[in-house]
């Protein structure tokens, strides 16, 4: 007896994307990586740099505590958390903006 084969995946289009699609993707995507690598960056200097330079860092206060222990007890975690929201909210307008540009 033979085996069924098995049923064939749909045949997709292969058609490249008119020029300007594509340019307007390569925008989206700039756009898209030049946004996580800030984001990275303000990740980095609140979670490793204020602890690599955490003498140096003694003498800054804030809300009456040294910068580099407000920043270890509870600032990290807070400016993580603003990250979080700052790249949904900003991807969701340039996803947006994408989008409705694809439909004009």
């Amino acid at each position: 007896m033979d085996k069924p084969s098995p049923p064939l995946a749909p045949a997709r289009p292969s058609h490249a994307p008119s020029p300007e699609l594509q340019a307007r993707r390569d925008i989206h995507w700039r756009k898209t990586r030049r946004l996580t690598a800030i984001l990275l960056l303000v990740w980095l200097l609140t979670g490793f740099l204020t602890v690599f330079y955490a003498r140096e860092l003694l003498h800054l206060n804030l809300f009456g505590w040294p910068l580099p222990f407000y920043m270890a007890a509870q600032g990290a975690s807070l400016v993580y958390l603003a990250i979080i929201a700052f790249y949904a909210w900003r991807m969701r307008r340039l996803d947006r903006a994408f989008h409705a540009e694809e439909q004009a």
